[in-house]
């Protein structure tokens, strides 16, 4: 499956575009994780699935897809793993969409 097919896939779903809004300001929503700086490091799964109220196996799915989307990076650290979004793949992403949707 090329990026695009997984990027429109990853964006189709209501639980990775909550995701994706939570880690857009992930200060406002887990200042409470005391592991590393959400904003600086990332978000915990963990906490992730937490705050939607989704099983681990569940969030791990919905994350891998944004993952290969390119929509979010992914940091282990110890046993956990830490999530951010990638800003400039979103931006490149919504561009193709604006262009390739555009009327000539």
């Amino acid at each position: 499956m090329n990026k695009r097919n997984d990027q429109v896939k990853a964006l189709s779903s209501d639980v990775r575009m909550e995701v994706l809004r939570l880690l857009k300001n992930p200060k406002n929503h887990f200042s409470h994780q005391e592991s590393a700086d959400p904003e600086a490091f990332g978000v915990c799964m963990q906490l992730i699935a937490a705050k939607l109220k989704v099983s681990q196996p569940t969030i791990s799915r919905h994350l891998e897809l944004l993952k290969r989307a390119d929509f979010i990076t992914v940091r282990r650290f110890q046993k956990w793993s830490y999530c951010s979004r990638n800003e400039e793949a979103l931006s490149e992403y919504l561009n193709w969409l604006r262009d390739d949707l555009s009327v000539i």
